[in-house]
């Protein structure tokens, strides 16, 4: 079981990054789910805004059911990033909101297993989905195929996940050789 820390977050903080959730979905056998953003040609992990006033895992299970149509029940929570990982976005994409500038991100990256069927990943339940096609690729193909400003946060992200990942490939070998 995995401890989180389940205090409120303001929306932006006093250097203006976002908090946020990172989702990494394992197929159990060792692919990751690879999301393209809707209409372009741009894929990344789902992710999603912490609100003002909710907790780390409330926003967790609320951007995954958005994003991906994936119900808390339907994934097992491997593991939590122990920090936060930040990225600032190019000038030319930050903006300044009512109160303070957004310069970026600061999230708290989750490694989930999913545990139904993948036909249940959708992506209308949302007025407004960010995603339009899926697809499982190896474990290390997102830190080099995701835009740049993210990758520094992507490699840190899936290498703190990396031994449990070995863990899950090792399982999975054993298992296809009739191993249990």
């Amino acid at each position: 079981m995995i401890n989180f820390i389940t205090r409120d977050y303001i929306v932006v903080d006093k250097d203006g990054f976002r908090s946020n959730v990172g989702i990494i979905i394992s197929d159990g056998v060792g692919k990751l789910l690879w999301t393209k953003r809707i209409k372009q040609n741009s894929w990344q992990f789902p992710q999603g805004g912490i609100d003002e006033g909710e907790s780390i895992e409330t926003a967790l299970h609320r951007e995954l059911y958005e994003e991906v149509g994936l119900e808390a029940s339907d994934v097992d929570i491997l593991g939590c990033t122990k920090g936060w990982l930040h990225y600032r976005l190019p000038k030319n994409m930050q903006r300044k909101n009512s109160s303070s500038l957004f310069v970026g991100q600061k999230q708290k990256w989750f490694y989930l297993k999913l545990l139904v069927d993948e036909k249940k990943i959708s992506f209308d339940r949302s007025h407004h989905p960010e995603f339009d096609d899926w697809a499982w690729v190896s474990y290390w193909y997102p830190a080099n195929q995701v835009i740049e400003f993210k990758r520094n946060v992507y490699y840190k992200a899936l290498k703190e996940f990396s031994s449990l990942q070995s863990s899950i490939e090792q399982k999975a070998e054993l298992y296809s050789r009739g191993f249990k």
